[in-house]
């Protein structure tokens, strides 16, 4: 037992020493090799939207719940704001009392004023000519003729001045009939805002607000979509120029393990986002989950270009990216095509015979 015991470290001393001195050798081989970019993103139904209040106010009602089916126009929350109610009824009464059919008493009165001056100015004609042919007769005076000159005189300036107010009239009437219907018109519509509507068909996927909460404008009380779903993702800018519509995406989603999903790239928004220094892009499935919902987070592989029956290496079997070692320790300088995460393209340097050595860490 004492002898066998002396021997054990010399046993694993060769152990170990044959174990660094053991290599990965490999050849290259001929396969299928697609060059990708990843990118991380999320599922989103389509035409996805949150919904916002116009107004402040506060959540009188919630018409709907999670997971309910909604047209376009149903409503979703009611929102009690008096002084929007209050501001409609008012602007209803400003609009009835100026309504311009309602007031043609005034222009009436009007016309009868330009009637009136009207008059006067054929009956101060008459008694000016009157007066002139007595005159003529070396009859009155020249004072009494002056007088009734200038009262016709004025009798047409107050006729200018009659026609000249009804026209101002007419206007004002006009213009005060039209705000008013305008200010009831758009307290209407302000009023109308108290309601809140779904946008389009589709499911309510989440409420965030509770009955008696205010509104602020900021902070979005439900979030409404289609059945439809897309995929949503980030493409760094080094990357963005060799996206297309139409590319092939390979979908992992965290929901699905060990599955993978077929997509196609499908919009491509042409403004980086210039915090994060990337382009937004869709796509749509063609290869899809049988269930999903929104947000679901995602990994994305969109194929940028493939290749068949080329010469590859395991990446890892690269050194420095432009050589390899080879199976008598000598290095060697190749050319590379194509690169994925776990496979290289090999375009000269070495050949399907040659064997290669797994660099040391």
């Amino acid at each position: 037992m004492h002898n066998y015991l002396k021997f054990v470290p010399f046993i694993l001393f060769f152990i170990v020493i044959g174990c660094n001195n053991s290599t990965s050798s490999i050849s290259p081989s001929i396969s299928h090799i697609t060059e990708s970019i990843y990118a991380a993103g999320i599922v989103k139904s389509n035409n996805q939207y949150e919904v916002y209040a116009e107004l402040n106010g506060k959540i009188e009602t919630i018409f709907v719940k999670e997971g309910d089916t909604v047209r376009q126009g149903t409503p979703l929350f009611q929102l009690e704001n008096n002084s929007t109610i209050l501001t409609a009824e008012n602007a209803q009464t400003t609009a009835f009392t100026n309504d311009y059919e309602k007031n043609m008493y005034k222009l009436l009165e009007a016309k009868n004023g330009i009637d009136l001056a009207q008059k006067k100015v054929t009956n101060d004609s008459i008694l000016l000519q009157r007066q002139q042919n007595l005159w003529k007769q070396n009859i009155g005076s020249k004072i009494q003729l002056e007088q009734q000159e200038l009262s016709y005189e004025n009798a047409k300036a107050n006729l200018k001045k009659a026609k000249v107010a009804y026209e101002d009239l007419n206007r004002l009437l006009k213009l005060t009939s039209e705000q008013s219907k305008n200010n009831l018109k758009i307290a209407e519509f302000t009023k109308h805002d108290l309601t809140i509507k779904s946008e389009l068909d589709g499911v309510v996927y989440k409420i965030n607000a509770k009955k008696g909460e205010l509104t602020n404008g900021i902070t979005p009380l439900a979030i409404i979509g289609e059945r439809d779903f897309i995929i949503e993702f980030n493409v760094d800018e080094l990357d963005i120029v060799k996206l297309k519509k139409g590319q092939k995406v390979i979908i992992r989603l965290d929901s699905y393990e060990n599955q993978t999903f077929e997509a196609v790239v499908n919009f491509i928004y042409p403004m980086m986002d210039e915090r994060k220094r990337a382009f937004r892009v869709e796509a749509v499935f063609t290869k899809a989950p049988e269930v999903l919902y929104p947000n679901l987070t995602l990994e994305a592989n969109i194929i940028v270009n493939e290749k068949s029956n080329v010469l590859t290496i395991p990446t890892n079997y690269l050194l420095n990216d432009t050589s390899v070692i080879l199976e008598d320790g000598s290095i060697r300088t190749i050319k590379t095509g194509f690169k994925n995460y776990n496979t290289v393209e090999i375009l000269s340097g070495i050949n399907a015979n040659s064997k290669i050595n797994l660099p040391k860490e």
